[in-house]
């Protein structure tokens, strides 16, 4: 996971991950446009199309290529990576080109492949779509089925495409472990009476070393701004709604999810949408979330509280603004004078963030009171997301991890009453590839496979609910090394 690669999105974009997902940089002017010519020789082997190049793009392009009928053309406008990439797997091509610059050549790709795989911010998959409607070539995504995508879903429909979306981890095998336990519930008669469902991308613990107990394989943007979002679920039949603006992480609670791993957890996003199309109505709780470690939320009401976390531009982070330090910086922020003494500033610190010391401590940890110059980005928000994606990426060596949870409460029709629990835990290969890569990458293959092998003939815009999909898909991962654990204990 590069640094640079990948950008936030749906954590999100996603959920709880910033959907890992591809920034491609234009850093030199557009290449000239041609088809390579491997390309128009490869009219008798399947062909996808890969839009993106980061780390989960490898292990995308390397199922894929296991099978010698498949030819790949990858496009990124990072030439290093998109040729370094291609070169490694068989029948694999490298076009560069910026996707939003060069549309008409992007158009003439999608037009001549069978399936487009975009691993591109969750902002740009509309784009595309539209451009496989035209075409008529079917896609798949690892992101959410956001508004904007639904809505093209009676256009894809009438152009006979197959547009399957949420097919990475989260979204994509939350739901179908999810999915198989209440189908296989339901068939037996039993119903679902609460769904709690965790989940986290962190460092492995002997990499949490810093304030935060976290590390950016990705900008931190995505990740930061979720701090402020709104939440919605559903507890013992009542709506808990929490505000945007930075009451979200005040609802932050203790998890012993998980022997080892000392972790939090708070809401995510709406989880009362899921009540339809999971089935599972007869639920009276209903909440996803996403995990930490502890410490995590607490530190980032910190950065806050002291106008770290603002989106908005402020004068002394204009490029053309004089140099200041991280210290300077913080002066700004709190309305006091930068000559103002040590212990003066830690104060002002602590009446900002409520008096609590641990705070304060991150901030010193991280060195936000230090002499250090600012990379200035206008905005307080992409001023510290730069900084902390370098202070606290991953170095070589270490690997990250995925914790999915699902709670899953059951009442038989016996009247009995169980809760099962569904745990997958994955940890990267410093060698290889990381856990992020390899849970969001295959399962984005193995649904795309399923696809250009005529497995999944359903048309429009797509997620995998139904155990025509989620099974096969959980059954190839199997294969893979991704497997979950489940228990059951009587209530």
């Amino acid at each position: 996971m590069a640094p640079s690669r990948a950008v936030a999105s749906v954590l999100l974009l996603g959920r709880r991950f910033t959907a890992p997902s591809v920034f491609l940089r234009n850093l030199q002017t557009p290449a000239t446009f041609r088809i390579p010519n491997r390309l128009m020789s490869s009219t008798g082997h399947q062909r996808v199309l890969v839009l993106g190049s980061g780390y989960v793009s490898e292990p995308v392009v390397e199922y894929l290529t296991r099978e010698n009928d498949t030819h790949i053309t990858l496009v990124s406008a990072v030439k290093s990576e998109a040729e370094t990439l291609a070169d490694k797997y068989q029948n694999t091509q490298a076009v560069i080109l910026d996707v939003q610059q060069q549309q008409k050549d992007l158009e003439q790709l999608v037009k001549d492949n069978h399936l487009v795989i975009s691993l591109l911010p969750y902002t740009l998959h509309p784009l595309v779509a539209e451009m496989c409607i035209r075409q008529k070539t079917n896609m798949v995504t690892a992101s959410y089925k956001t508004p904007a995508m639904a809505q093209l879903h009676n256009s894809a429909v009438e152009a006979g495409i197959t547009v399957m979306n949420e097919v990475g981890l989260d979204p994509g095998i939350d739901h179908f472990l999810a999915m198989e336990c209440f189908d296989r519930v339901k068939a037996e008669g039993g119903k679902i009476t609460s769904f709690v469902s965790w989940a986290g991308g962190l460092p492995a613990p002997e990499c949490a070393d810093n304030p935060l107990g976290y590390k950016f394989s990705w900008s931190p943007r995505g990740v930061l701004l979720n701090t402020l979002s709104q939440a919605k679920y559903l507890q013992d039949g009542q709506v808990v709604s929490i505000p945007a603006g930075g009451s979200l992480l005040e609802s932050t609670r203790s998890m012993d999810l998980h022997p080892g791993f000392d972790l939090e957890g708070f809401p995510n996003r709406d989880s009362t949408i899921y009540s339809e199309p999971y089935g599972i109505q007869t639920a009276q709780t209903l909440l996803r979330g996403t995990l930490r470690y502890k410490g995590y939320s607490s530190a980032c009401i910190g950065l806050q509280k002291v106008g770290l976390i603002n989106t908005g531009n402020h004068p002394f982070l204009a490029p053309q603004a004089p140099t200041l330090t991280w210290r300077d910086m913080l002066c700004n922020l709190l309305d006091v004078m930068t000559d103002v003494s040590d212990e003066a500033l830690k104060a002002a610190i602590l009446d900002k963030v409520g008096g609590e010391e641990y705070r304060l401590q991150v901030m010193e940890k991280l060195g936000l009171l230090s002499s250090e110059p600012v990379d200035k980005q206008t905005t307080p928000l992409d001023t510290l997301s730069n900084y902390l994606a370098k202070k606290l990426a991953y170095g070589a060596g270490e690997r990250d991890m995925v914790l999915l949870i699902h709670l899953i409460q059951i009442e038989r029709s016996d009247g009995s009453r169980f809760e099962e629990k569904v745990s997958l835990l994955q940890y990267g290969d410093p060698q290889g590839y990381s856990a992020m890569a390899k849970t969001v990458g295959y399962p984005t293959a193995i649904a795309s496979r399923m696809i250009l092998n005529g497995a999944i003939q359903e048309k429009g815009m797509l997620v995998p609910f139904q155990k025509t999909v989620y099974q096969p898909i959980l059954d190839r991962l199997k294969l893979e090394n991704v497997q979950a654990q489940y228990s059951m204990e009587e209530l």
